[in-house]
């Protein structure tokens, strides 16, 4: 939805309930019949799930944009010198409907975990994709893990809806959950959604701040948050150490950047 309907909407007070009809029409939209199983084997969400991880209700975007999320994490993770395959646990923060989640099926020995808001996303997962286990988090870290149990965590476009007091959160908690060596990739919205932000926006992101609309709304797709470089490298990374930083380099997150951290 335009940013200006979106402020006209919400001085009205009534955003979230025309935003969440606005959801409900993409999944009612008329187009190709929907597959139950896709080609890897493995069932396809129903289309109110697929609009709240891929803005549509297309399956073939869903797939795709997972199957390209997937490739994304393992070319970064070749840059470093390592596998996929050689990691003993990762976690799919953020995982939605597994979008993503569902391209480590044929992994062997590697303890695939996944974490989101949507309890109904979860239970899809769990019934769905019995080769990873999934659990549900609040809007407010802690997660349901002990410390340093992953090699990898990864959180694709979830950044992008949190405000800042709650992105500082989940990254400490990230950052607790990761082993020593480990990885955590996110993506963001970056200068490629300079030219969307108001002046006063674009002042605030210039000087390396976090620009944040409807922070009311955080967790969900209304909240969007950007972020300078900067700022993922100096603040929100906290103690973890910038190590690759790809603008626009989230390929099933068009024109997302990419930033990989590592836990020292």
């Amino acid at each position: 939805m335009k940013e200006r309907l979106l402020r006209l909407l919400e001085r009205a007070g009534v955003l979230r309930r025309a935003y969440g009809l606005y959801e409900m029409a993409k999944t009612l939209t008329p187009g190709p019949p929907q597959p139950s199983v896709a080609a890897d084997g493995l069932p396809v969400p129903p289309r109110r799930l697929i609009v709240r991880v891929a803005g549509t209700a297309s399956t073939e975007w869903f797939l795709e944009g997972g199957r390209l999320g997937a490739e994304t994490i393992r070319e970064v993770l070749a840059r470093q010198g390592r596998q996929v395959e050689d990691l003993g646990a990762m976690l799919d923060f953020g995982c939605g409907c597994g979008r993503v989640t569902r391209y480590w099926a044929a992994l062997d020995g590697t303890d695939v975990r996944g974490t989101d808001a949507s309890a109904a996303a979860v239970e899809w997962c769990r019934r769905n994709l019995a080769f990873a286990r999934f659990e549900t988090n609040g809007l407010a870290p802690p997660l349901p893990y002990g410390d340093a149990g992953f090699d990898l965590v990864y959180a694709l476009s979830v950044f992008t809806h949190l405000t800042e007091e709650l992105g500082l959160a989940w990254a400490a908690e990230l950052d607790r959950v990761l082993r020593p060596g480990g990885f955590l990739l996110v993506t963001t919205h970056g200068e490629r959604y300079r030219p969307r932000l108001s002046s006063s926006e674009r002042e605030r992101f210039d000087a390396g701040e976090l620009v944040v609309r409807r922070p009311e709304a955080a967790g969900s797709n209304l909240c969007a948050a950007f972020h300078p470089g900067a700022y993922v490298q100096e603040t929100l990374a906290g103690r973890l150490e910038a190590v690759e930083f790809v603008r626009e380099g989230a390929k099933g997150n068009p024109y997302q950047d990419l930033h990989l951290l590592r836990k020292p």
